[in-house]
């Protein structure tokens, strides 16, 4: 058994931190530092082990002699908290990224990634080597630049899974068929790094991909008690293939909690291994439960940690504070690496920018801020934070318009962020006053106003829309039941009201000037959403325009040819939001304003926590 000083684990998290030559910069090393103080070892991201297998162009690499002084400094920093440091080696095999050019694609089978990828070369003999000897080099380098544990991945969908998962490979030689077969890559990988290194070795799993011929929880047993047999120091359980079911893969809230508890805990107990838990532990619930009932070994936490840092210090009271919710949203971490621009937060504003010290001020104001919303309750934080007085006027409820994001299904989790704030208000001594704010309030009393009155619906100009909701539809007493609905508008607030109406009983339609419905949705959450919608026999209309409505019937215009809805019992119009600013033009010449998130520019709820903390920083 691995001896760290406590039991969690930073699990393995993409950052696209690298200048796209897979070196570590001051970002990594500031990222991590900013997350060791508390863990008991640290994975570093995914380490691609040729360049031409990257699944993002700006990965960190271990492909080369040169990365090791710079991976050496990372890993020196990660000990100088007490915790040790994990090499993740990471073969991709299929899913290297099609989009980078010089990258080679090899799997077990001559079957292309079904979420989008180049047809693969059907590995021969020699091509397995090539593999088997890219592990053992890596392995070597880890070594050389300190490491103290490796992990190897061989699940979620990667080289290794793609022989193991019957779904993948239908090879009829030594490497394909029966399970001994096709566990029998991955094996000699084991067998290579066990040789190259002395380093303890983990073996990252899924412990099932969730799709009916993939890798079930059966053979993942017979295959962890082979492990066990070559001496692999503990077994980490996760769920999903990245091709196949994204969403255990990334362990998005659109999955149930615990599955992937469940498939650890029957491995450690059919097997005798330590075992490490990992998979949406983003509460204090969470590890509680995972020590108390299913005795875990390890605990990997992730997201959890870039959402809030200090997590676990908080929960073991090393230190105190409010701890900053991990959604499972995968809007910035997610979306931020697939952008290009790295690794941030929808929750934290700083993930990505820790080398830019935060600093307290050495000339205290007093600020108004007007609106409560996200926006207005982050930057009266982030002033407080820096040693400023502030008053936050909020003329109705903290929160704005995210009260309503978790009243769509599967969205739940989205519930604790405005508990968090309101938290964090109180105890940071931010004055809240409870009116609506005018500008005798403001003018001659502060030394600064930040305008955080956010945005309004936009509401088209339709003859006879004189009764339609918007989306505080959502709120349980406005939500209908076995109607006909027609929703105007189909980005991300009509496709979630969509799926708030159909549980309901509701007949929805949905219609779009556009294509692409759900337009500026997370990618997760966007194909689940539109698949349920579809399952439930919603219609859709794209290129549709809305000429006028008379009474129940509606009369609109697709692709030219003039059509009609009948019988419509409600119609919701989300085409979407317009800036609301009214008291700028009064404040401006009189003192300093600043205007932030939609009140500024339309955006969505990371845009406007990161606007408010980066204008809020400034001052």
């Amino acid at each position: 058994m691995i001896e760290l000083k406590n039991p969690f684990i930073f699990a393995p998290i993409k950052l696209g931190y690298s200048n796209k030559d897979g070196y570590v910069n001051d970002r990594h090393i500031a990222f991590y530092a900013e997350r060791t103080r508390y863990l008991g070892a640290v994975t570093i991201e995914p380490l691609y082990l040729d360049k031409g297998l990257r699944e993002i162009p700006t990965q960190l690499g271990i492909d080369d002699d040169n990365k090791i002084e710079g991976l050496q400094k990372l890993v020196e920093v990660i000990h100088k908290s007490g915790a040790k440091a994990i090499a993740h080696l990471n073969h991709p095999g299929r899913m290297a990224n099609p989009k980078i050019p010089g990258n080679y694609f090899l799997s077990s089978a001559d079957k292309a990634c079904e979420a989008g990828g180049a047809v693969p070369k059907q590995m021969n003999k020699d091509d397995i080597q090539h593999a088997i000897n890219l592990f053992s080099d890596a392995a070597k380098r880890s070594e050389k630049a300190g490491f103290d544990i490796i992990e190897i991945q061989f699940g979620h969908g990667y080289l290794p899974a793609q022989f193991i998962s019957p779904k993948v490979n239908n090879r009829t030689d030594e490497y394909g068929g029966s399970f001994e077969n096709r566990i029998k890559f991955p094996l000699q990988v084991l067998d290579a790094i066990h040789s190259a290194t002395d380093l303890p070795t983990i073996a990252r799993i899924s412990g099932d991909e969730m799709i009916p011929d993939g890798i079930k929880l059966e053979e993942m047993i017979k295959f962890s008690k082979i492990l066990k047999e070559k001496s692999i120091e503990a077994i980490h359980v996760s769920a999903g293939t990245v091709c196949n079911t994204p969403p255990w893969y990334f362990q998005h809230m659109f999955v149930p909690k615990g599955k992937t508890w469940e498939f650890a805990q029957k491995i450690k107990q059919e097997v005798g291994i330590p075992t490490i838990y990992v998979g949406q532990i983003n509460t204090e619930d969470d590890i509680k439960n995972l020590i108390d009932n299913f005795k875990a070994d390890y605990i990997a936490i992730g997201r959890a940690l870039v959402a809030d840092p200090e997590f676990v210090g908080k929960y073991n009271k090393q230190i105190s504070g409010n701890i900053r919710p991990c959604l499972a949203c995968a809007e910035g971490c997610l979306g931020g690496v697939k952008s290009g621009q790295g690794l941030q937060c929808l929750v934290n504003p700083e993930v990505g920018q820790e080398i830019n010290v935060f600093e307290t001020t050495k000339q205290p104001k007093r600020y108004a801020i007007v609106g409560g919303g996200l926006t207005g309750m982050e930057a009266a934080i982030t002033l407080r934070r820096r040693g400023h007085s502030v008053d936050l006027y909020e003329k109705e409820r903290l929160g704005g318009q995210f009260n309503l994001a978790p009243l769509t299904p599967n969205k739940k989790s989205m519930a604790r962020l405005v508990p968090y704030f309101v938290e964090e208000l109180r105890d940071k001594g931010v004055n809240i006053i409870f009116k609506e704010a005018a500008k005798s309030d403001i003018i001659s009393k502060y030394d600064g106003v930040i305008l955080a009155t956010g945005s309004r619906p936009s509401v088209p100009q339709i003859a006879g829309l004189d009764e339609f909701d918007w989306a505080d539809i959502l709120l349980e007493e406005n939500l209908p039941e076995n109607k006909k609905v027609l929703i105007i508008g189909g980005g991300l607030i009509g496709v979630d009201i969509a799926t708030a109406l159909i549980p309901r009983g509701n007949e929805v339609i949905i219609v779009k000037r556009s294509t692409d419905f759900g337009e500026d949705m997370e990618m997760i959450s966007k194909a689940l959403s539109l698949k349920m919608m579809n399952e439930k026999g919603t219609v859709f209309r794209d290129h549709t325009n809305i000429k006028k409505i008379e009474g129940k019937t509606v009369f609109a215009e697709r692709n030219g040819e003039n059509i009609k809805f009948i019988d419509i019992d409600k119609i919701v119009v989300s085409t979407g939001m317009k800036s609301y600013n009214p008291l700028e033009a009064d404040l401006k010449n009189k003192m300093p304003v600043y205007v932030v998130g939609d009140a500024k520019k339309i955006g969505n709820a990371q845009d406007a926590i990161r606007d408010a903390y980066d204008t809020a920083k400034k001052l």
